[in-house]
């Protein structure tokens, strides 16, 4: 890595004076992960998770509060309640996971029950200064001077807690561990667990599962834990039920209780003080049965000496090893962009999560991934990222995808907990298969993949809320979903109308690319589909924002079953209006407007162009869009509408509207994302804009911009060539941002675009940059495949 150590600019918003210190200080290293803040997006409803795991791992440890804790822990200043394995990352809605959290306390008295067992009772503040979080470990102390720290391996995590900084006088009694049967959403149906802790014994072990719901689909998961006390002489142990517990009887059965009233119940067990060390907790989760959990945590971190340091240790070696493709010459950037850059990295290898050999409803020798928390998020820059620098995972991603299909019968759209989740709009694995086939990722049976698509666009399914594609009779009849539609063949939420149609044209044209490149003659039929976003285009449409008309013409508008037209008006949804979500004021596009949506047609945006009036019309439109307030940066849907100029031969305005929103709106603070990370979607969205190729995901496209630095450099996994962007003419202040001329390989090349052979092949591509626009990529040959230009053999 080449680094230019300049002094750091830390952008912090509600961060402790202590912590910017001690940041400043890791940053001016020369290891990568020194530059990695996994704390990033803790805060304003980024909802990531900041604590310790594994690239793609299935356990994931950290502190859960009962403030902004959709990730469990957040920087909000709130309460923490338990420490738990089982997280996902960046997600909205529900809280996710958080099973079992473990709790440390000292209790006032030798009775057992003044201890503080039901959540309200038993949460606690943190020291802002206290919060350590790096790749493989994470660490807070609580206000009460108890110091917990974390590491996993892949199916396993080791806590600590040492008690010799709690209130003088406390070290003298006598420390309890508890354990509750709850999860973050309080969503448990029912549990079972059993305390092994003999009186006198030096460790003890509480086995349990239980029976949750998926916070964001349907049916139920069951969890199984297994832990093991260690590093202390054990004075009693039991079980605890709402605010009292005994040392008998050891084992438990609870259900959701009388009129669905959540009991609140687990186990404990009591050390005897003072205990001069640390503590240390050992649990094995699983997704198979309890034997399995309490394996998994003995054959990873085996014992009796745990070895703490050890596991963090091979944590950053395994995250050095993901990290490593990257390289980039800064410029002399300010250091809080590298920041933002290595943490949004980080971020993309949360999930989805590997639970291979951990999946409960069928046995394969293919991969298992879970946690896609959604497709519909992840398609679009998070998947396409991995396909760039860990392609030989994401193929793995992709099989798991087609073995899901083959013993489930549907390809998943979104999926947590080993359930299925909810549609959010069309078959999007679909759009996942066919970027990874035209970007050429090995090991996939694509004959598989094509059957898989092709049942998405043919065969309804009874319920598609949770896989599939609803209303494929009018589909295949009308060419559009229907407002109000009559679908008597499956069932779902009947909304979403026109963002469906739109994700159903932009699906069966994946089919189309998939189909040609097998020698498929359904390329054709599938292809024609692709065009059906247009039968709800209604030109003539305008639009009003406070009372006033911008001058707009022509929106995607629904339509009724008999062709006639309904009305959404067009700011509906956006961040002018209402929110629109599955639950929450359902309306005719998803999580997003009109206005938006109206630009939501990948593979045609030169037909978008032609629809709207034009170049000079749409150009207006789109800047527009992106001033007003209409634009949800913080949603994935908006994040191609940010290179749309290219379509117009502008690459010139694309770059400029990246560096509108970076870093202003994606920055190394720790409110420094617009919205959920969504699985690392935001993280991907600034990986792609500053290395300076975004995708175009389902075609082999990347629009070109100056990177952010003077140079990035990325090695092929798959064929260990190094492929580099190099700026000519590069300033740190970002006044040259815009490309005067392009050579690729040393050859001239005038094309606003480049395909995935950049990567694999290692080229190198030189900007020559200036303060102003250039004739560079204006020309109509220059620019980005549509379909309407008859330029679709260059996606194919």
């Amino acid at each position: 890595m080449l680094f230019a150590l300049t002094p750091l600019v830390l952008l912090t918003h509600h961060v402790s004076p202590a912590f910017a210190v001690r940041y400043a200080k890791r940053a001016n290293t020369s290891d990568v992960l020194d530059w990695v803040n996994p704390l990033i997006g803790s805060q304003a409803g980024g909802n990531v998770f900041s604590g310790a795991t594994l690239p793609y791992g299935m356990v994931k440890a950290v502190a859960d509060v009962d403030g902004e804790n959709t990730g469990g822990f957040s920087t909000d200043g709130s309460h923490v309640t338990g420490f738990s394995a089982l997280h996902d990352s960046g997600t909205g809605g529900n809280p996710s996971l958080g099973n079992f959290p473990i709790f440390p306390q000292i209790c006032p008295s030798d009775d057992i029950n003044s201890c503080k067992f039901p959540i309200a009772a038993r949460a606690t503040n943190y020291r802002n200064d206290s919060i350590v979080a790096k790749p493989g470990y994470f660490g807070v102390t609580l206000d009460n001077g108890i110091k917990a720290d974390m590491t996993v391996s892949e199916h396993a995590a080791l806590f600590r807690f040492d008690f010799s900084g709690s209130a003088p006088g406390n070290g003298t009694l006598d420390p309890v561990i508890t354990l509750d049967l709850t999860d973050l959403w309080a969503s448990r149906q029912n549990a079972s667990i059993s305390v092994e802790a003999g009186e006198d014994s030096e460790s003890g072990r509480i086995k349990g599962n239980g029976t949750f719901l998926p916070s964001f689909g349907a049916g139920s998961y069951i969890a199984y834990f297994c832990l093991d006390l260690a590093g202390g002489t054990i004075k009693d142990s039991g079980v605890w039920v709402n605010d009292r517990a005994g040392t008998e009887p050891k084992n438990l059965y609870v259900t959701r209780g009388f009129n669905l009233f959540y009991l609140q119940a687990g186990g404990f067990v009591r050390f005897k003080g003072p205990v001069t060390g640390s503590i240390s907790a050992r649990m094995g989760i699983s997704f198979i049965g309890t034997e399995q959990a309490c394996q998994n945590a003995e054959t990873e971190i085996p014992g009796p000496e745990f070895d703490f340091d050890g596991l963090v240790e091979s944590a950053q070696d395994a995250w050095r090893e993901k990290l490593a493709p990257i390289s980039i010459q800064t410029g002399g950037i300010d250091n809080s962009m590298l920041i933002s850059f290595w943490s949004a990295v980080y971020r993309t290898m949360i999930s989805p999560q590997d639970y291979s050999g951990e999946n409960p409803d069928w046995t394969s020798d293919e991969p298992y991934f879970d946690s896609f928390y959604c497709i519909w998020d992840m398609w679009r820059v998070q998947l396409p990222f991995l396909t760039v620098v860990d392609p030989l995972q994401q193929s793995r991603i992709v099989r798991s995808l087609l073995d899901t299909y083959q013993h489930r019968g549907w390809l998943p759209d979104c999926m947590m907990s080993t359930c299925k989740g909810w549609t959010q709009g069309g078959s999007d694995a679909d759009n996942v298969l066919v970027d990874a086939y035209v970007k050429n990722l090995t090991g996939i049976d694509w004959k598989l993949a094509y059957e898989a698509i092709v049942n998405d666009a043919e065969n309804e399914p009874l319920e598609w809320s949770i896989e599939g594609r609803g209303g494929l009779a009018s589909w295949k009849r009308l060419g559009y979903i229907p407002y109000l539609d009559f679908d008597p063949n499956g069932f779902g939420t009947n909304s979403r109308s026109i963002s469906r149609t739109l994700e159903y044209a932009y699906n069966d044209f994946n089919l189309a690319t998939l189909a040609e490149g097998l020698g498929k003659d359904t390329y054709i039929k599938y292809l024609g589909r692709s065009s059906n976003w247009q039968n709800l285009f209604k030109p003539e449409q305008t639009s009003v924002i406070n009372g006033t008309d911008p001058g707009f013409i022509g929106f995607f508008q629904p339509k009724y079953l008999n062709g006639t037209w309904g009305y959404q008006d067009p700011i509906a949804c956006s961040p002018l209006a209402s929110f629109c979500s599955l639950t929450s004021n359902p309306s005719e596009t998803f999580e997003s407007s009109a206005w938006e949506y109206m630009f939501f047609v990948p593979h045609d945006i030169r037909k978008i162009v032609e629809l709207l009036g034009g170049e000079e019309t749409f150009l207006r439109r789109l800047d527009f869009f992106h001033t007003s307030g209409l634009a949800d940066i913080g949603n994935e849907p908006v994040f191609l509408t940010v290179y749309m100029p290219h379509f117009a031969g502008r690459p010139g305005l694309s770059a400029k509207r990246a560096h509108d929103y970076i870093p202003s709106r994606f920055n190394a603070s720790l409110a420094g994302l617009p919205g959920n990370d969504d699985s690392g979607a935001m993280a991907s969205f600034t990986l792609f804009s500053t290395i300076g190729l975004f995708p175009n995901p389902g075609q082999n496209v990347y629009f070109i911009i100056p990177p952010f630095f003077e140079s990035v450099s990325i090695t092929s996994p798959l064929t260990n060539k190094t492929a580099t962007i190099r700026n000519v003419n590069f300033d740190k202040e970002y006044n040259n941002i815009y490309v005067q001329k392009a050579t690729l390989n040393g050859e001239e090349y005038t094309k606003n675009w480049i395909g995935h052979e950049f990567f694999t092949e290692g080229w190198m591509l030189e900007l020559e940059l200036g303060s102003e626009e250039s004739e560079w990529g204006t020309r109509e040959e220059d620019r980005p495949p549509s379909v309407s230009t008859g330029s679709v053999e260059y996606m194919m």
